[in-house]
């Protein structure tokens, strides 16, 4: 069984979704601590004036001196960010081939007034996998499986509570990884070779590092073709 185990982000990019697509179970590792300059609560998209941010607020002060894991990080509701964020990706797509296609799930999860940034990425990144057409990956979350040990051995323990023999990893890992101790697991060691073909965007120059949203909306259903490379 093929497994990939990741942190949960937000509107993640499409190498994100390859893993997603390669794997047999994805699991989202929720219980470990967050980073508060990491993927876990923005991301990009493809404007006329550019790349943009798109953050959804949080309430993260500690994170990193109490170790404060992603599934207990809520999200301020301060602001409407929310409607912020709607009304941008709106604004910048709405011209797109595919936008319309789109537009329903996107409707559907920015109505949402989740407590936690977890329950909101989660289950927004499980709903545009299947509406990619990704339908044979299961997924789980880490913080079910109550894995053991720091690092390596931890993600170990967790290939090991689901029955998984193959570990797909970015390529960015392999300098930290101690690949020994999936080897005495019998375990296969993979990494992702993340090499995608150009497409056209709205807003040229073409720019690699933005949200699935941009994919989803210039390639329709395409998409898992330029996901897959």
């Amino acid at each position: 069984m093929k497994c990939v185990i990741l942190q949960p982000s937000y509107i993640p990019w499409r190498g994100y979704f390859d893993q997603i697509n390669r794997a047999d179970l994805f699991v989202f590792y929720d219980d470990v601590q967050y980073d508060t300059r990491g993927w876990r609560n923005r991301n990009r998209i493809k404007t006329v004036d550019g790349s943009r941010w798109l953050s959804i607020p949080v309430n993260a002060k500690g994170a990193q001196t109490e170790h404060i894991p992603i599934n207990q990080i809520k999200i301020s509701w301060n602001q409407p960010w929310n409607s912020d964020h709607l009304k941008a990706i709106q604004l910048t797509y709405a011209k797109a081939p595919f936008f319309n296609d789109l537009k329903p799930l996107l409707d559907e999860f920015y109505k949402r007034h989740d407590e936690y940034l977890a329950d909101f990425t989660i289950d927004f990144t499980i709903a545009l996998a299947r509406h990619l057409g990704i339908k044979h990956t299961q997924f789980l979350r880490s913080s079910q499986l109550n894995a053991q040990g720091s690092k390596t051995d931890r993600l170990v323990d967790v290939l090991l509570k689901v029955g998984a023999d193959h570990y797909i990893s970015g390529p960015s890992a392999r300098d930290y990884i101690e690949s020994e101790k999936f080897e005495s697991q019998n375990i296969k060691l993979e990494y992702m070779d993340y090499h995608y073909p150009e497409y056209n965007q709205l807003y040229p120059p073409y720019d690699a590092q933005v949200s699935i949203l941009d994919t989803l909306a210039m390639l329709g259903p395409q998409t898992l073709d330029a996901i897959k490379g």
